[in-house]
């Protein structure tokens, strides 16, 4: 038989037939009883897989009480998560837990992991996660890390060991890297002098708050010069192979990271010129003209970095475009709900606790105004 996916227990059988395989039940000894499911196409047997497994979340036989380590739970929970969620996110889980989870937790009975343990292991890791000891994770790989042992406790149904929820984990924000207006006119100046496809994308990032990610996957198809909008709808970043034990990578396009994040944006008028000039075969992707070729997250990522050298603007992420965009439509008076959806929020709250970001410009402004209205 030969495997159809990576990461997925589903093969092409010798006679045709796909074949997929799923977690019944556990034996005595804790191994896994699997079962399965057959199908004349991969849509269809990957279809029976799922309904199979949502219909088993919790398969009979395995221990579920004190007695059961930690590893073993851990283990029963990431392998129920892997046809719930997207490759990219069951690889996240599966490396915070055999890089950070498993080491110190793995053998403890769930049981017998209590709150104080738990406060210990996460100030810990603040202080000295990092696999060199040379220093600790940042706070949100901890509430990642801790967000993922809470999950295993709940689906081994273990409770009243531990409060979570009273656990917190706090540190210094890095600042985000904002583009002074200055900064901003002369990356812009830069792009349009000579601009060529990955440089328009820069541009459309800019000024659009798209990430770099959308921006990759973004297809000429997606860009309606006549309506003058944009619609994202699609996502790449480069992950690890689900099960290539992390020694391999590839690049993968998915749907964007919530339902939220699909959306259609209206492009500024400058640029829509600049879009008929470069706008190829629909299905042509925007940063290099072709269908099957691309320029992936960390290509634009370093093409960036060299477009600021060259600009003369201190070094920045490709991120700080987004916190730009931001930025400047607040100092612009953006109605923020509009913003919010723009940048693919579910909540304006997450546009002004993360993104929004006042320059020094902005506040000798307003305190100007305040001067000057006599009080």
């Amino acid at each position: 038989m030969k495997m159809a996916r990576t990461g997925e227990n589903i093969y092409r059988r010798k006679d045709g037939r796909w074949e997929g395989r799923y977690i019944a039940s556990y034996g005595p000894d804790g191994k896994a009883k699997h079962r399965s499911v057959y199908a004349g196409t991969y849509a269809e047997v990957k279809k029976k897989v799922r309904e199979a497994a949502v219909s088993q979340p919790f398969p009979a036989g395995r221990k579920k009480k004190a007695d059961q380590s930690f590893g073993d739970a851990a283990a029963y929970w990431l392998d129920s998560t892997r046809l719930r969620v997207k490759e990219s996110t069951y690889v996240r889980y599966r490396n915070l837990i055999s890089t950070h989870i498993l080491p110190r937790l793995g053998s403890y009975p769930i049981g017998r992991i209590d709150h104080e343990m738990m406060e210990s292991y996460a100030a810990a890791l603040l202080a000295c996660g990092r696999l060199d000891r040379q220093g600790g994770l940042s706070p949100k790989t901890v509430r990642d890390i801790m967000t993922v042992i809470k999950s295993v406790f709940a689906y081994a149904e273990v409770s009243g060991s531990c409060d979570f929820d009273r656990i917190r984990i706090k540190g210094d924000e890095k600042d985000m890297r904002v583009l002074t207006r200055q900064e901003q006119k002369r990356l812009k100046d830069f792009l349009l002098a000579g601009t060529d496809p990955p440089k328009f994308g820069v541009l459309l990032s800019l000024y659009t708050g798209i990430r770099i990610g959308e921006l990759c996957a973004l297809r000429w198809e997606d860009l309606d010069i006549a309506a003058g909008t944009l619609r994202v709808r699609s996502t790449m970043q480069r992950i690890q192979a689900a099960d290539a034990g992390g020694r391999k990578t590839k690049v993968t396009t998915t749907s964007p990271k919530s339902r939220c994040s699909i959306r259609k944006i209206p492009v500024p008028g400058f640029l829509l010129p600049l879009a008929e000039s470069f706008r190829v075969d629909p299905e042509a992707f925007v940063l290099t003209g072709e269908r099957d070729t691309f320029a992936e997250p960390r290509t634009m990522q370093n093409r960036f970095k060299s477009y600021m050298r060259q600009a003369g603007i201190a070094d920045a992420n490709f991120h700080a475009l987004r916190h730009t965009f931001s930025t400047r439509c607040v100092e612009l008076g953006f109605e923020l709900k509009s913003l919010s959806e723009i940048l693919g929020h579910a909540d304006v709250k997450i546009t002004l606790g993360r993104y929004v970001h006042p320059s020094f410009d902005l506040k000798r402004e307003n305190m100007q105004k305040l001067a000057a209205a006599g009080f």
